[in-house]
């Protein structure tokens, strides 16, 4: 099948064709690791694993690349490590493990290459003295700096002019650089910063030229797709174009970008003054990881998504009807060699998991309508699948139901057993009193029993 994407470039949806079918190539911008994740990190996340799922579904699992960088080296981190006194390997060690259980948690596979900034110097390195020799980058003042005059193609990701790029927010001013859109690619070090040695003197690299290096190292100079948020185009993506571009002799970088859409939550943009600035971590004390994930993947990528916890518990009830469906088919699941044909379909029109959902709503109808026992299986594969390929669905039924299993705050799985026992028992000695006090207690409980013809079974609200 054909997949169609919108290339930030081309302002466009275009086929996505790749270079090499037998290596798909997909490099996403990762985290800078000196906190938790906030909600806004993993949208990017979200969406592109299932662009990865659908890649891998096309093309297949050992021919499609998945590059996710770690930022470990930023002014952020050092900054953080002087206000808090913790080591900058302490702290880059600690949240980028944490940053990888809180993705895992929502349903995010493991790309194929998670590269290191640390690790990458060299290639750096090398690519800056590359640009230097070639014109495009200058000393001054222990930095070396991009020369933006030197690339015409300058601002043609982001449609920006040149006062437009100066005036942004998140270009530095300094006297001594030539333009001042000139970027930094090599900055000097304190004794007390971290430092390497270059041709220009003991230092660290700028933020742009770290993807552009690492892309290059496990992608190859020329690559497929190149995805991350919206607020990246520019000046980052803008950047790594330029440099990587001109490093290469004029080569393109990527054929194909991709941008997911800004979030707010609560409806307003997320500030810690508002009380709407919902880091991952925290979250997943809350709500299940897949609700997290299917509140994401229910607005198009492209799309500004106004984050709510309210719409988590709205998707968490969703979930619920899911895994009811599928567990209610008592059949052993029939699935079938390929995802369902409209989630697909869906999917190969610019990752449209609203719609890819909407079908799987579908499938969940006819599953609960169906009475065939050869039918309820088929039906069951195909949800089953069909979630796959969006990351959801992937659980146990009876253990998603159940939830975490009680603890201090509430009934254990065995306490509950036994009142469904004591409940059964009540039921036989025509005891309706007892038997529907049994129910309510539980039901204030948050514990919803069904009866059946094979018995009593119970679900978390």
């Amino acid at each position: 099948m054909t997949i169609q994407l919108y290339n930030t470039f081309k302002r466009e949806k275009e086929d996505f064709t790749p270079i090499d079918e037998k290596r798909v190539r997909m490099y996403v911008c990762g985290p800078t690791v000196y906190d938790y994740a906030h909600i806004g990190n993993a949208r990017p996340v979200v969406v592109f694993d299932v662009l990865y799922r659908l890649l891998r579904e096309i093309y297949g699992e050992e021919h499609v690349i998945y590059a996710r960088n770690i930022t470990d080296v930023d002014d952020k981190i050092i900054n953080r490590a002087e206000e808090s006194g913790e080591s900058i390997a302490d702290i880059t060690k600690r949240t980028e493990q944490a940053f990888l259980d809180d993705m895992g948690a929502l349903g995010a596979m493991t790309p194929d290459v998670q590269p290191r900034a640390t690790e990458h110097i060299a290639n750096m390195i090398t690519m800056i003295g590359k640009l230097v020799a070639a014109g495009h980058a200058y000393e001054a003042e222990g930095h070396v700096l991009f020369d933006v005059s030197s690339y015409r193609d300058y601002g043609n990701l982001s449609g920006r002019n040149r006062d437009e790029m100066v005036a942004g927010a998140r270009v530095e001013i300094a006297p001594y650089k030539k333009d001042p859109a000139d970027f930094v690619l090599w900055k000097p070090s304190d004794d007390d910063q971290p430092g390497w040695d270059s041709p220009w003197g003991r230092g660290r690299p700028g933020w742009h030229i770290e993807c552009s290096a690492m892309s290059e190292k496990h992608l190859g100079p020329t690559f497929d797709i190149h995805g991350g948020g919206q607020d990246l185009v520019f000046p980052h993506h803008e950047n790594e174009i330029a440099q990587s571009t001109c490093a290469h002799g004029g080569s393109k970088y990527v054929n194909y970008w991709l941008h997911n859409g800004y979030l707010m939550a609560e409806g307003e943009k997320m500030s810690k003054s508002l009380g709407n600035f919902y880091t991952v971590h925290d979250l997943l004390d809350e709500f299940p990881g897949e609700a997290i994930r299917l509140t994401l993947l229910k607005t198009h990528y492209r799309q500004p998504l106004d984050f709510r916890k309210d719409g988590i518990r709205e998707a968490k009830k969703e979930l619920d009807e899911f895994y009811l469906a599928l567990r209610n088919a008592n059949v052993k699941a029939d699935v079938p060699d390929h995802v369902p044909a409209e989630v697909i379909a869906a999917l190969g029109d610019d990752i449209n998991t609203p719609k890819a959902i909407a079908h799987l709503f579908e499938l969940k109808t006819r599953l609960n309508a169906a009475t065939d026992a050869a039918e309820k299986a088929r039906l069951k594969g195909a949800l089953l699948l069909g979630g796959d390929v969006l990351g959801l669905l992937g659980q146990d039924p009876e253990a998603w139901l159940r939830g975490a299993g009680g603890g201090a705050d509430g009934l254990s799985d065995t306490d509950i057993d036994a009142l469904i026992e004591q409940r059964r028992q009540a039921r036989t000695d025509k005891d309706f009193a007892l038997s529907d006090k049994i129910r309510d207690d539980l039901a204030v409980q948050g514990i919803i029993l069904e009866d059946g013809a094979d018995g009593t079974t119970w679900r978390r609200e």
